[in-house]
Order: structure tokens, then C-alpha cells, then sequence
């Protein structure tokens, strides 16, 4: 008989998992299914939980005091932020920021779908977070063959605490998730939890030939899509998915504002007209932007709402464009050793001729000097300024 007490968490895991199959347009892996069932997500969360306040900012809810808000952020397809400002406490919900997360349910178990993983297989998590990841993993494989990194120390302790209270057998390292976990090396699969911008030879080198590394991707430009590599002897290639936005690694973020680290008073940029209108590039246009990002590098954008200016600038802060209406024309101002709003349009264009091509069709390779992006083949590089 079942017990009554567990009712309503079984009513809300099943809730659950139609969601996320309504996510993933097909059901969910009966193997995931059942690791689903068998440790349910709310048991990984902390008791404060943050949630948007509908003012691009977020309020802090707790279990003991909206015990009904809370369960229902718990069963909900989306991501639940469980940390803001690295730890420390806001001043005030305008200057909370997210900065640890229980990701969405759906977009965890598509990773897993794609991580392709079976029982015996040893795996690292880098990005432990709350430890459901690591939980659905561990119920999958087996005892001892999950170890996961999380660099932020109370992070780790909660779920270390969390794995513990579920008797799931997973290594839990407080430390730098670049540098992977050599001492159980070599691993079947390498998956992270947070996006980068580079990625860390460490997890080339500490996966099997034949295995593979899965990451969140990011750009200065977008934050967007999944990389899915299979390593070999001396490099590791593989292509995008258009799925996922994950919190950039630590160690690779940088917190730049146009005026107070980018733009001078004495800095006198160049005017030229443009007929490449900003909206191109901003707001919903992830497909173009994504494809910027692997051309273009470390440049980035902020757009000014008050004014409806789009700024564009390199990480460095060496170089700077904005670009403003102008009647029925585009302004544009550039300073610096690049011209950004040319290597702006310049690469828009070039992503027009080539077919105006989603994430699917770009890939990446990795070696030990570095990495190039590519369009549709390897041999095929995307041109870089």
C-alpha cells in the first residue's frame, strides 16, 4: 500500500516528469524515469530558494515560511536559483544576482540523454551545485563511480550533506572544476554544470580516448548551446546543440560596464553610417548571435534602453562601437585598435551567406595549443578577425 504521507510528492515527481517530457517532445528515458522517482529534487534544495520578483530582480523564499511556493519552484520545469552574489547577502532584491542554480529539470535530463552513459561507467561532475545531478548519476552507475567538483565550499557542504542523507556513494571536491579530478582519472565521461568559454585541456586529457566531454557553452556575445565532444589520443571534436544557458565558470566571468570600465571622456571615436540595423543582433536573435560569438571572440554587447543604443566592446576594453538611429539610418562610432562595428557587420554578413546556420551546424576542436571553431566540417574553420 502506499504510504499517504508521500502522496504528494509522488503526485508532483509525476507532474514532473510530464513536463519534461512535453520539454523533450517524446517521454522521458525509462532509466531516468526511475532515477527521477528514486530521489526527488525538492530533497537537494536548500531551504531558501530565490525567485524572480517580476522586477528583473529576486526575493528570497523559504521552506519553513511559504512551505506551498517553495514545493511548487521544487516541481516546476525550471531553474531554481539557490545561491545569489557568490554567498554573500544582497542589499537589496535589485542587487541580487544569481550565482548557483538547480538547473531545469528537462535540460538535466536531456544532458543526461545525450551523456549517454551506462552502468560502470566512471564520470565527473564539474559544477556540483545542489547534487541532484550528481544523484541522478550516481542511481544510474552505481556505488563509487560519481565524483563531482564544486568550487564554492558551502555549496559542496550542502550537497555532500544532501548525497549523504541518500546514501548515494558520490565524491564530493571542493575545488577549481578546471583542473578536473585527476586522482580518479581516466573517466568515461567528463560532464559540467556550467558553461565556458574555453575548454580546460584538464578534461581532455583526464577522459578515456572514445569518451566524452559535455558542456554548457558561452561567448561574451550569447550564452547558449551545449557542446558534446568525443575525445581522442591528442585532441577532442565534436558539434553544438542549440539547448541550455548555464552560469559562466567562475574562473573564465569577468564583470565589465560600459561606462564605468570601457568608455572614456577622452576617448574620440570615428563616425561612419551603417545599414545593418542593431535589432539584428540583440534581444531574441540567438541564432546570429551565437554564430558572432565564435567569430568575433571576446567582444561583447550592452544595449542602452533609454537611449536605444547598442554598445559594442572588446573584454580588454581596448575597443568600443555604438551605433544609434538616425531618422530612417544607423550612426555608428568606433575607437580603439579594432573597428568593432565593422567586424560586427562583417560577420553578420558572412553568417547570411553561409545560410543564416543554427548552432547544430558549427563544432569545435580542442588541443593542447588551443581551440578553433568550424562550420559544418573541421576542415572548414569559421574566419576570425
Amino acid at each position: 500500500m502506499t504510504d499517504p504521507v508521500h502522496r504528494p510528492e509522488q503526485a508532483a515527481v509525476r507532474g514532473l516528469l510530464r513536463a519534461v517530457g512535453e520539454a523533450l517532445g517524446g517521454p522521458v528515458p525509462h532509466e531516468w524515469k526511475e532515477a527521477i522517482r528514486a530521489v526527488p529534487r525538492h530533497r537537494f534544495l536548500p531551504e531558501r530558494i530565490w525567485l524572480e520578483d517580476g522586477n528583473r530582480g529576486y526575493e528570497p523564499c523559504d521552506l519553513q515560511a511559504d512551505s506551498e511556493r517553495w514545493f511548487e519552484a521544487a516541481y516546476s520545469d525550471v531553474p531554481v536559483v539557490t545561491q545569489v552574489n557568490d554567498g554573500e547577502k544582497p542589499i537589496d532584491a535589485a542587487d541580487a544576482w544569481p550565482s548557483s542554480s538547480a538547473s531545469a529539470p528537462s535540460i538535466v535530463v536531456r544532458m543526461l540523454r545525450d551523456l549517454d552513459v551506462r552502468p560502470g561507467m566512471n564520470v565527473l561532475e564539474v559544477g556540483t551545485g545542489t547534487g541532484w545531478n550528481a544523484a541522478l548519476l550516481a542511481h544510474r552507475l552505481g556505488a563509487g563511480h560519481v565524483a563531482s567538483v564544486e568550487i564554492d565550499a558551502e555549496v559542496a557542504r550542502h550537497a555532500w550533506a544532501s548525497l549523504n542523507a541518500a546514501a548515494l556513494n558520490v565524491e564530493v571536491v571542493c575545488g577549481d572544476g578546471s583542473l578536473g579530478w585527476p586522482r580518479r582519472q581516466p573517466y568515461d565521461r567528463i560532464v559540467s554544470t556550467c558553461s565556458v568559454r574555453r575548454v580546460p585541456w584538464a578534461w581532455i586529457e583526464q577522459t578515456k580516448p572514445g569518451g566524452i566531454v559535455l558542456t554548457p557553452w558561452d561567448s561574451p556575445m550569447l550564452c547558449w548551446g551545449l557542446l558534446k565532444l568525443t575525445v581522442e589520443r591528442d585532441r577532442a571534436h565534436g558539434r553544438f546543440s542549440p539547448h541550455s544557458a548555464f552560469m559562466l565558470m567562475r574562473n573564465q566571468r569577468r564583470d565589465l560596464r560600459i561606462f564605468r570600465d570601457v568608455v572614456r571622456d577622452e576617448h574620440v571615436p570615428e563616425e561612419s553610417r551603417t545599414s545593418l540595423p542593431p535589432s539584428r543582433i540583440t534581444g531574441d536573435q540567438w541564432e546570429a548571435r551565437f554564430a558572432l560569438g565564435l567569430r568575433l571572440g571576446n567582444v561583447w554587447t550592452a544595449w542602452e534602453e533609454d537611449e536605444e543604443r547598442l554598445w559594442v566592446a572588446t573584454t580588454d576594453i581596448l575597443s568600443w562601437a555604438a551605433v544609434d538611429r538616425d531618422d530612417e539610418h544607423f550612426t555608428a562610432w568606433q575607437y580603439g585598435p579594432r573597428r568593432l562595428w565593422d567586424e560586427v557587420e562583417a560577420a553578420y554578413r558572412w553568417w547570411e551567406a553561409q545560410g543564416s546556420p543554427g548552432p547544430e551546424r558549427f563544432g569545435l576542436t580542442v588541443t593542447p595549443e588551443g581551440q578553433c571553431a568550424w562550420l559544418d566540417s573541421p576542415d572548414n574553420p569559421v574566419p576570425r578577425p
